[in-house]
């Protein structure tokens, strides 16, 4: 059966839904992630990446090594709560800096994750031996957490397109034999139950030698599927007792993403990793600016991360 189109009158009212009930919004609780998007330059076009990531698109520029040192210095300078520091793209390796970027980060404490998809870039001459002398320096302190949308290769090169199965194979095995604090994230798109999906990537973990317990939700993270075409309910402040639900719970309660639009001056803040484009959720260009609270008013605010559950940080 096809899946019923959004309608295009949704998500428009920031204080109202459709229907004329109150908007969800989601106070800052407090800030403990904070995502650099590095840029949105990535080795490989995705069916369906939700940021439209490609060899070819450069709308989120690089970011550079003292924009982030600015920002790990707000945060020291205001005493945030921050602990996680989370790096995505584009391909984070991709970026000419990323290696300073991460050593800075990991040198003043916080825990590091990457989003990368473990191919060419990340095993490029000019990052592979710095990866692993940080990984030596700082152990499970630094994690990377590899996309693999399916345990299969024909499904996953779906997705990721021909040829990239075996390099995402191979980069994972690398981490792995190199003793770095390892993550997959899998997608629940194909109509099979997050029991049997698991089961499917524990075998080919175990085939392949990966040091992954697949059972383990931190470890191998389930994302839901985010079509934006694809009808979704908008969230009212009544949902969260309907649904048993917390605001508190949401990733924008505790994480910002900075983000670098092409030919900006400055670096700016995002409310959430899944929405860089959109003017709606700039919050200002410093981590003061945006403190304030966040409007549901996106749909994957309610498939991803209220009805799906998912959050893109480390969770034990």
């Amino acid at each position: 059966m096809a899946a019923t189109p959004l309608n295009p009158q949704k998500f428009r009212d920031p204080a109202r839904t459709l229907d004329g009930q109150a908007r969800a919004s989601v106070a800052l609780r407090a800030l403990e992630t904070l995502w650099f998007n590095t840029g949105t330059l990535c080795n490989i076009t995705c069916a369906h990446c939700y940021i439209e990531s490609s060899p070819s698109n450069d709308r989120l520029e690089y970011l550079r090594a003292r924009d982030v040192t600015a920002y790990l210095d707000e945060i020291q300078q205001t005493k945030l709560p921050v602990s996680e520091i989370g790096f995505t793209g584009g391909e984070p390796f991709m970026n000419p800096g990323i290696l300073v970027m991460l050593e800075e980060c990991l040198t003043r404490g916080f825990r590091v994750l990457v989003l990368t998809n473990a191919m060419q870039p990340m095993r490029r001459p000019k990052i592979a031996p710095g990866l692993l002398q940080l990984q030596q320096r700082f152990g499970d302190k630094l994690t990377l957490r590899v996309s693999l949308d399916h345990y299969t290769k024909a499904l996953h090169e779906t997705e990721r397109g021909a040829d990239t199965w075996q390099a995402a194979i191979a980069g994972l095995q690398y981490l792995s034999a190199n003793g770095f604090s390892l993550h997959v994230a899998g997608r629940l798109c194909w109509d099979e139950d997050e029991a049997a999906a698991r089961t499917g990537y524990a075998r080919l973990f175990a085939e392949q030698d990966i040091r992954i317990d697949a059972h383990n939700p931190a470890q191998l993270v389930m994302f839901p599927e985010m079509d934006m075409r694809v009808d979704v309910p908008e969230i009212t402040t009544a949902c969260w007792g309907i649904l048993n639900k917390s605001p508190e719970d949401v990733m924008c309660a505790s994480s910002r993403m900075v983000v670098k639009r092409k030919g900006a001056a400055r670096p700016a803040i995002a409310a959430c990793t899944l929405l860089p484009y959109d003017a709606r959720f700039e919050m200002g260009e410093t981590l003061a600016d945006a403190s304030g609270p966040v409007t549901l008013n996106h749909p994957p605010c309610a498939k991803f991360c209220v009805l799906g559950g998912a959050s893109c940080s480390v969770k034990a």
